[in-house]
């Protein structure tokens, strides 16, 4: 069964929504609300008409058995919601993610992000006032 899991997402990483799927994973929020039109931007192809029309497009799938772009989304481990045809919108949910704060913590690593370095030393003779800093002269 986890050799299944792999091969799915293995074919979800490389398929022709695997932009959705890339984007999704890096997402860190537990819901996701787009439009048709912002997809199309993400996959960079135009979704096609029975997306449009037809509500079963965004069925999601049991375990992997549906077509590439219900696996896409359901191997970055989200299911659709909130199907909105005529608003053309809907909603990505994350499956099995209940700590909102553990979804949305960005994983940063401080020192990478914000390498240390050594300014040098103050230039002499440079001085400045509380009042030339902050502008709250007479307050």
């Amino acid at each position: 069964m986890h050799e299944r899991i792999q091969l799915l997402e293995s074919a979800a990483k490389r398929g022709k929504y695997a932009p959705l799927y890339h984007h999704l994973k890096s997402l860190r929020s537990l819901e996701f609300r787009t439009s048709f039109t912002a997809l199309e931007a993400i996959l960079g192809f135009t979704l096609p008409n029975s997306a449009r029309v037809h509500r079963p497009w965004w069925s999601n799938s049991a375990a992997g058995n549906g077509h590439s772009h219900a696996l896409a989304w359901q191997a970055a481990g989200w299911a659709t919601e909130a199907v909105d045809l005529n608003g053309e919108t809907l909603t990505f949910k994350r499956q099995g993610e209940t700590d909102t704060k553990a979804a949305t913590r960005p994983n940063i690593d401080l020192d990478e992000a914000f390498p240390r370095h050594n300014p040098g030393p103050w230039p002499e003779g440079l001085t400045f006032s509380r009042e030339e800093i902050y502008g709250d002269m007479g307050r």
